[in-house]
């Protein structure tokens, strides 16, 4: 008799139990953006490893790995540091030395993609179209930027990197604000396989 009862609950519980897994079934894992190319940012403040939203942004990834094959950002810096904001580079050599781009592409805007803490999106002007080769990388959440700004990656690696270049300090260059003190140069960027 206590065989038969022991069985009984066991069997009871195993019932129960299926129920619950058949009332709630497992949730999917919400997965993030597809990264479709990679891009190594060897700087000499160490290396920052990036992943490219090419499903989500495939304009705004192409026209950025078109600088990056071609050496574009090769020697310069990253001349914008805003602890808590951004940092941002692509344009300039030291002494604030501008780089001729290209013609300027259209903003891409990719539903819920948001600026947040080593997310890479494209630097523009007031014009929303005239992002050229400039991006910068959130130091934090940033969503007065959402939906204005054009997401295109996020840093896999390297979020040492990102925070010691976020406290270098910065001062005033001509009419330029936020400019490091020391230059934090690109040595490389080269696409990864």
């Amino acid at each position: 008799m206590k065989k038969l009862i022991l069985i009984i609950s066991i069997f009871m519980l195993f019932f129960t139990a299926c129920k619950k897994v058949q009332e709630n079934p497992p949730q999917k894992e919400k997965k993030g953006p597809e990264i479709t190319a990679k891009v190594l940012l060897h700087t000499n403040q160490g290396d920052m490893l990036v992943g490219l939203y090419g499903k989500d942004a495939p304009n705004t990834v192409k026209n950025f790995l078109s600088y990056v094959k071609e050496g574009f950002y090769n020697g310069l810096i990253f001349h914008r540091v805003i602890p808590g904001f951004v940092i941002q580079g692509g344009g300039f050599f030291p002494q604030m030395k501008r780089k001729q781009p290209k013609a300027p592409i259209k903003l891409e805007i990719a539903k819920g993609l948001k600026h947040k803490k080593g997310i890479l999106s494209m630097a523009r002007t007031n014009n929303p179209d005239s992002a050229t080769t400039q991006f910068f990388i959130c130091l934090g959440d940033v969503k007065s930027l959402d939906n204005k700004y054009a997401v295109f990656g996020k840093l896999i690696k390297g979020y040492g990197v990102l925070d010691k270049i976020a406290s270098i300090e910065t001062t005033s260059f001509g009419y330029y604000r936020n400019v490091p003190k020391k230059n934090i140069i690109i040595i490389s960027a080269k696409i990864i396989k």
